[in-house]
């Protein structure tokens, strides 16, 4: 009875291995297709392969035609047709002449509903300029970019920002937005339709390269992983996001004959296609990385082209770290990388996709999202001096932080990270010439840290605090007093705040605290409505007035009154130089004038109260 039980038992297991072994080689057979591949021998005449196309044409009542100017080289041909013709051209005797005949496979944007891909959709005009310190970026919708954070995409660029490397963003296409105007391009193509201007209008391509390398420390939207580095743009997907093999082949071989280092494939679908995997096959001998997205079905398994050898498929988790609820799994998920959720979407510039003409700062998920985050750090690494894909790859799964317990292959090797896997790629190449280099990027011998990094971000903080301490000079003289460490605390948290904190980063931990010390008092409508323009009700007399009126009967506390209505006047004061930003003013003269009016009364109001004092001692 005993083994008759444990029989049964094994054939169920082998009913369910079997079942998931057929599950697993489905997507092998799976996928849709209008048109038809031949791939006809390359060591045949130009005469015997005019022959074939002559008569397959007269015979089958079709028009073989080359896809692109590219197919030429290949005697790649395509014909309109279904299923049927694709059995009668296997058994016909053309096929000799061929190396395979197969389908023209449609891939896409991996699909995703509506809401959830549009997500949330921040107007660019809304985007106003912003400057931080100490060498994070001065983008001022960063903060918003939890993905780079999670990444530790700041330890990363202590090391390189992937200057020299070249990534080929084979998508819909790439419009250079507002935010990507200082990226560096190369000449891409269009193989839709077939021209070299592979301008974007989806705006799936230009998010996705935003990702990459969108301009960061510009003073303007948000910030790109390796902005150091090249885009080429090469279109194979239309308006609706969808595409060819045959395009996309060609597109792979064509980023690898012309430099690309880095290959982001956005994009997948069902269906097995050789001469997909021989172009992927080229490129990684010619030492390209190629990234591919896994899918947005949520299935055990990834799509093609993550699923081909040489390919590195990536999933996607959102902010809880967990596993994005769309997210393929299993196997063809070497690595994975943030890829947001409705819990936090990934923020980049790109082409509202309901008016083609005007740019848009907008959050979207998906696997395709994950992809560029890999494709960018692996950008990175190649900075380094790590050529080889496959050592690329290697660098990328140690590095990755491993999740325990990952039985289904959620997240492959781990979830990416920047900052180890560029430190790991510089083990043992430290040279003279990358002291050098990080003498220069962090500012040492770099004269334009003097001019528009460092000390010219630093000048209006700096600016407030002395103006600060000369105000409270200034009143010491007409109604002397003894410093105190309350009135230097008022003086600091009025005017600049422990401004050097905005820019620290503890991985895992909240923002809110060091955004909230590294504010002044006037800053702080910022800090809690997470808008640029100053409050009117935090940047005003306002705050001064109810400090006084709770201290002023304290003998000790009233200075720290004191001292932060002299901080807040010298902040204002400073800020209607530097940045007149006031919500409801605008940026203008009314916005000057009341910052102005407002510096002057609190230096007023600690005038009386240092008067009132000097006046209750007589």
């Amino acid at each position: 009875m005993r083994k008759f039980i444990l029989f049964c038992l094994f054939l169920v297991g082998l009913g369910f291995a079997l079942f998931n072994f057929l599950n697993f080689q489905g997507l092998a057979t799976q996928g849709e297709y209008n048109s038809i591949l031949l791939d006809f021998r390359e060591d045949i005449s130009q005469e015997t392969l005019k022959q074939n196309l002559n008569a397959i044409a007269q015979q089958f009542d079709v028009t073989p035609k080359l896809d692109n100017k590219f197919s030429k080289k290949d005697n790649v041909y395509i014909v309109e047709g279904t299923p049927q013709l694709l059995k009668q051209l296997r058994k016909s005797e053309f096929a000799k002449a061929t190396e395979f005949i197969e389908p023209n496979y449609i891939y896409e944007i991996p699909p995703l509903g509506e809401t959830a891909r549009l997500g949330e959709v921040l107007q660019s005009e809304g985007a106003a300029e912003r400057k931080t310190v100490f060498g994070f970026p001065n983008d001022p919708m960063y903060d918003k970019q939890w993905n780079f954070h999670n990444i530790n995409v700041e330890g990363a660029w202590q090391e390189t920002k992937g200057d020299g490397v070249t990534v080929a963003v084979i998508d819909t296409g790439v419009t250079q937005v507002r935010d990507l105007n200082e990226t560096k391009f190369v000449q891409g193509y269009n193989f839709v339709n077939d021209t070299t201007n592979a301008r974007d209008d989806n705006g799936h391509g230009t998010h996705v390269a935003g990702t990459i390398a969108q301009a960061t420390h510009n003073s303007y939207g948000v910030s790109g992983i390796a902005y150091e580095a090249q885009i080429m743009p090469l279109k194979v997907l239309d308006e609706s996001g969808a595409g060819t093999v045959a395009d996309i082949a060609e597109a792979i071989k064509f980023a690898a004959d012309n430099g690309a280092d880095v290959i982001n494939m956005s994009l997948g679908g069902g269906g097995e296609n050789q001469l997909m995997k021989e172009a992927i096959e080229y490129a990684h001998k010619k030492g390209v990385v190629i990234v591919a997205a896994a899918g947005n079905s949520s299935d055990n398994g990834a799509e093609y082209p993550a699923r081909y050898p040489h390919a590195i498929g990536v999933s996607a988790f959102g902010p809880d770290g967990e596993k994005a609820p769309y997210s393929n799994y299993g196997a063809g998920v070497e690595i994975s990388a943030p890829g947001g959720s409705d819990a936090g979407k990934i923020l980049q510039e790109t082409i509202d996709p309901d008016n083609k003409g005007t740019n848009t700062f907008m959050g979207l998920q998906g696997t395709s999202m994950a992809a560029p985050h890999v494709s960018a750090v692996a950008a990175l690494i190649k900075a380094k001096g790590i050529n080889d894909p496959s050592e690329v790859l290697s660098v990328l799964e140690q590095s990755a932080r491993k999740v325990q317990d990952d039985g289904l292959n959620y997240y492959g090797a781990g979830k990416l990270n920047a900052e180890a896997a560029v430190k790991l790629a510089a083990q043992g190449q430290i040279s003279f010439q990358d002291f050098f280099r990080w003498l220069r990027d962090n500012g040492y011998i770099n004269p334009r840290f003097w001019i528009d990094g460092g000390v010219v971000a630093l000048l209006p903080k700096i600016l407030m605090v002395i103006g600060s301490y000369l105000l409270a000079w200034f009143l010491r003289v007409y109604f002397p007093f003894a410093w105190s460490w309350t009135l230097s605390s008022g003086l600091i948290a009025g005017s600049s705040g422990l401004f050097f904190l905005k820019g620290i980063y503890v991985f895992d931990l909240p923002q809110w605290p060091f955004r909230l010390l590294g504010s002044s008092i006037p800053e702080l409508g910022n800090t809690f409505q997470g808008t640029d323009p100053l409050n009117p009700f935090f940047a005003s007399i306002l705050v001064p007035i109810v400090l006084m009126a709770l201290l002023l009967g304290n003998t000790r506390w009233k200075w720290f009154a004191i001292g932060t209505s002299l901080g807040i006047a010298s902040c204002l004061a400073v800020s209607s130089i530097f940045d007149p930003a006031v919500w409801g003013f605008g940026n203008g003269i009314a916005a000057r004038g009341f910052l102005i009016v407002n510096a002057v009364l609190c230096f007023g109001l600690a005038r009386l109260a240092a008067n009132n004092r000097e006046q209750a001692t007589i």
